[in-house]
């Protein structure tokens, strides 16, 4: 079978002296085989595509001496098996339902890293993620050397117990109902955390979640260095005994049948506040609640007046005694 480009492409292709080739995938009417054809006469040198690179319904095993794809990179359903020398896709990578297991040499995705239903089993060298990553339905126990994601991070029902060198999430952090136990380097979710149903114990570093955060049913014992919760905070039915560094929650805080004994530094809710049936003796450095604080069947509600309440705390909302 012949390939056919035009001579002006071939000889612009030819004239690179770079030590990696440039080349425009769509010089080759998206034809795979067409491409490896060129790169054997060249004696298979390193390269980059520039654009998008779709290997749909491909038979493709490994992607050889490619070192980067400069758009969206598409491997849905493929064979493949390795990413030979891929170190970077600056668009999206799409690896759903592949039976690839390990990443390689690759250390950054700027968009969109799908992995859901795959075999992966280690993220190998990658270090980023500019939008979300997908990892629902794999068997990833560990996010190694990653250290950011831009977007969403999806592991809900994951075998995943470490999340590695992780520092942040730019958007919500799916762990509900994993074997997880601590959230390690972690310092911010920019929105929510979910850990409802987890093995969840240690908070680690994070300071910040700009959104709610889902404890609900976890054997979690503090909250470490948590500092703020921009929205809800759910902590129904913990272990937990003290709130420990933090200091506002932008929504509801929910403590309903926990064990809290102590408020900690918390001086403010922003939404309403439920403490009932729990064993908390002290209101500590709380200053405000901006809805209810439900304070029915706890020692607090035999100790003091709404009135007294009142004039230790900012309730904008009603006290239920």
């Amino acid at each position: 079978m012949k390939y056919i480009i035009t001579e002006r492409q071939y000889r612009l292709l030819s004239e690179q002296e770079e030590e990696i080739l440039t080349i425009p995938y769509a010089h080759f009417q998206g034809d795979w085989d067409m491409l490896q054809v060129f790169l054997k006469r060249r004696k298979n040198p390193p390269y980059r595509i520039s654009g998008d690179l779709n290997l749909l319904r491909t038979q493709i095993k490994s992607l050889g001496y490619l070192q980067s794809v400069e758009g969206d990179l598409y491997l849905s359903k493929t064979p493949i098996e390795n990413l030979g020398n891929l170190e970077s896709v600056d668009g999206s990578l799409n690896l759903k339902e592949t039976p690839i297991k390990s990443l390689g040499n690759l250390k950054s995705v700027g968009g969109d890293l799908t992995l859901q239903g795959s075999t992966i089993k280690s993220l190998g060298n990658l270090e980023s993620v500019g939008g979300n990553l997908h990892l629902n339905r794999t068997q990833i126990k560990s996010l190694g050397n990653l250290k950011s994601v831009g977007g969403t991070l999806n592991s809900v029902g994951n075998l995943i117990e470490s999340l590695g060198n992780l520092e942040s999430v730019g958007g919500w952090l799916n762990l509900k109902e994993t074997p997880i136990k601590s959230l390690g380097n972690l310092e911010s979710v920019g929105g929510s955390l979910d850990l409802y149903g987890s093995s969840i114990e240690s908070l680690g570093n994070l300071e910040s979640v700009e959104n709610s955060l889902y404890l609900y049913q976890t054997p979690i014992m503090n909250l470490g260095n948590l500092k703020f919760v921009g929205k809800y905070l759910n902590l129904i039915e913990t272990p937990i005994k003290s709130l420990g560094n933090l200091e506002s929650v932008g929504g509801s805080l929910d403590l309903r049948s926990s064990s809290v004994e102590t408020l900690g530094n918390l001086k403010s809710v922003k939404g309403d506040f439920y403490l009932q049936g729990n064993a908390i003796k002290s209101l500590g450095n709380l200053e405000s609640v901006g809805g209810d604080l439900r304070l029915y069947k706890t020692p607090i509600s035999k100790k003091y007046t709404e009135e007294e309440i009142r004039s230790m705390v900012n309730v904008g909302g009603n006290v239920y005694l």
